[in-house]
């Protein structure tokens, strides 16, 4: 019986989370469009995405619609944009005892990264979890996703365009 107890116990303390990716499969050198605003982990997704060194863009601001139920705001992306990202969450819940080592905020979230040249999503993760752990699950994520240095295509060659020189033999006519 005290097997089966701590066994609950530990299901009920484990954070659940589910990712589908495509390995190898982001460009770190492409830009990247993400939402503006939102809680806590939209704001840690952009941070550790600018830290890794990662082209992060906001889009333009074109139009604010504002009416008495809700606010809305249109934005442009650029053609130049890559890849996009797209977040809901809940609002985080500070959990000091079951997170206290852990960020002490309880986030639940779904977090989708989409290939806009190919129209694929290339990782798709819905995640409930602490806060610290959530960020390394993150970057590890990320390092998954991240193109290898072999996965670039290869840089096409130039030909040569400096005129050479070459030997014409002399012809002689009878």
């Amino acid at each position: 019986m005290r097997k089966v107890l701590i066994g609950v116990l530990c299901l009920l303390l484990s954070a659940c989370n589910s990712v589908y990716l495509t390995p190898h499969s982001l460009d770190k050198n492409a830009l990247i469009y993400t939402p503006r605003g939102g809680f806590t982990i939209q704001r840690s997704i952009k941070q550790v995405m600018d830290e890794r060194g990662y082209k992060t863009h906001n889009g333009f601001l074109r139009r604010v619609h504002e009416s008495t139920d809700s606010d809305r705001e249109t934005y442009e992306i650029s053609h130049g944009v890559r890849y996009s990202i797209r977040i809901n969450e809940r609002k985080e819940i500070l959990r000091p005892i079951w997170c206290m080592f852990n960020g002490f905020w309880w986030w639940n979230f779904e977090v989708s990264i989409s290939d806009r040249k190919i129209g694929k999503e290339i990782m798709s993760w819905r995640g409930r979890g602490c806060q610290n752990s959530s960020l390394r699950k993150l970057n590890a994520i990320l390092d998954e996703l991240e193109m290898r240095p072999e996965d670039y295509p290869a840089p096409k060659k130039k030909r040569n365009t400096k005129p050479q020189m070459c030997e014409i033999p002399d012809i002689v006519v009878p």
